[in-house]
């Protein structure tokens, strides 16, 4: 039974917002916390008192350990995390880094990316998501999408991450509906059209060199037409989507596929990639980060 302790920290630290799970000797999930202390709005110094401020509650007279993923190890991170290079297995507590800090009671460890050279890429917090993912399949030999404002295609065999690619797909919806001349025709709101997101799905899939004349298309069609805006959305959702699948048919096409992510966003990918035949699983990425971390904790714990 947990006597309600604090044994570790799990931090999942991106771009935008900090996650943090507070687990006890057990295992067991004691508290969950979440801030808008991402990367983006902290410097170096600002990532300690951000963690204190979550934290705080939980600390004792004892260090307490700390084990972090994501963009906190980035250059303009905390402290910089040097990738791991393909092929790897995802990187582990023994290639984690230490940042100084000036309270003594928290002991921080931040677990490394990964990295390709060719082509080019690299990411931060979605190897700790298919370490999460490997501790329950170890025998998974396939591909995990990973959906979000960067979305990953990463081929893994034999508990090695072997190659992947990255595909703006997030960003770029949300520029485009929002920065664009189509944030005067696509809905900001959650409605959707289940038919034109497909439709645009497979209109990219078979022309993909038509993406720039689909998307002003899309405004044309509020102007002359009243095209409801949920409908515009989906269609600019499928038009992006469909360029992307596309672009990672080499990645997908005749291998096992799971899904990691918010289950929302994952089910749109669910739903185009069944449509062109593809066998598909998903799985709540927050679950699987956690288990990563835990993988990791385990490890010092051996």
């Amino acid at each position: 039974m947990s006597d309600g302790k604090a044994a570790w920290v799990a931090v999942d630290w991106g771009t935008s917002n900090l996650r943090a799970w507070v687990l006890g000797a057990g295992g067991e999930v004691l508290a969950t916390s979440r801030a808008p202390a991402g990367m983006n709005s902290l410097d170096p110094d600002g990532f300690e008192p951000a963690l204190l401020d979550l934290l705080g509650p939980w600390l004792g007279s004892e260090r307490l350990p700390v084990i972090a993923c994501g963009m906190v190890g980035a250059k303009q991170g905390w402290h910089e995390a040097p990738y791991a290079a393909v092929p790897c297995a995802p990187p582990a507590l023994a290639q984690a880094v230490r940042p100084r800090v000036r309270d003594r009671r928290l002991d921080v460890r931040i677990l490394p990316g990964v990295s390709q050279l060719s082509p080019p890429d690299v990411m931060r917090g979605e190897e700790t998501q298919i370490a999460g993912y490997l501790r329950s399949d170890p025998d998974f030999d396939g591909v995990f999408c990973l959906p979000g404002t960067h979305s990953k295609w990463v081929h893994v065999s034999a508990g090695e991450i072997v190659s992947f690619r990255t595909f703006m797909t997030g960003e770029l919806f949300d520029l485009l509906a929002r920065q664009s001349v189509l944030r005067h025709s696509v809905s900001q709101e959650d409605g959707w059209d289940d038919a034109a997101f497909l439709s645009s799905v497979d209109d990219m899939m078979s022309n993909p060199q038509r993406l720039a004349a689909r998307l002003f298309g899309l405004r044309a069609g509020a102007l002359l037409e009243g095209t409801d805006p949920a409908r515009l959305r989906a269609r600019l959702s499928g038009l992006l989507l469909g360029m992307e699948i596309a672009g990672a048919r080499d990645y997908w096409l005749g291998r096992d596929i799971m899904l990691i992510g918010a289950p929302t966003l994952t089910a749109r990918y669910r739903t185009a990639l069944q449509a062109q035949g593809a066998a598909v699983r998903e799985t709540d990425g927050a679950d699987i980060v956690l288990a990563g971390l835990s993988a990791a904790y385990a490890e010092a714990s051996a």
